[in-house]
């Protein structure tokens, strides 16, 4: 490794650990693996950004965004594939809200969420703020996975 070399990576390294990600490398790691995905380098460190931060709410092109910020170099495709195997395992919930607009929720227990049109932004109502009636009658053979209710918000016009 040249001089040049060893200082890029250094300063990586810097970076990371001041955003607070290199401690959280075997968590995500042991997260991974629990869910059944292999941690390989690109996952793990997508992980650390997603989960370095508590729950939140994130596109994917925002943690596309992030991941550059923090000297991890993935495409957009591959950050939409790794949130899709990531909610797929159980490790992320999709929030649809609007027709191609999907947010990616650290937490997967039953909540809802408020958008707020004009910002794009997507935050959890507090607590079971959203009791849910009576349902439909299911078509022959279909059960609910969950139900999701998304409350879209503006501010109010004076």
């Amino acid at each position: 490794m040249s001089d040049g070399s060893v200082q890029n990576w250094s300063a990586r390294r810097t970076r990371r650990a001041a955003a607070g990600r290199d401690g959280d490398r075997p968590v995500v790691r042991s997260l991974l693996q629990d869910a059944g995905l292999r941690p390989t380098r690109q996952r793990v460190a997508l992980g650390e950004i997603l989960y370095g931060r508590g729950h939140r709410h994130v596109s994917a092109e925002q943690l596309h965004e992030e991941a550059l910020a923090a000297d991890v170099p993935v495409s957009l495709a591959t950050v939409y594939n790794t949130l899709h195997q990531f909610t797929e395992a159980g490790l992320l919930r999709e929030v649809a809200v609007e027709g191609t607009k999907t947010y990616f929720d650290t937490n997967v227990g039953h909540h809802h969420h408020y958008y707020v049109e004009g910002e794009n932004r997507v935050f959890d109502i507090p607590g079971d703020g959203v009791p849910v009636g009576e349902v439909p009658v299911l078509p022959e053979g279909m059960e609910i996975v969950r139900v999701d209710v998304v409350v879209r918000l503006r501010p109010k016009r004076s």
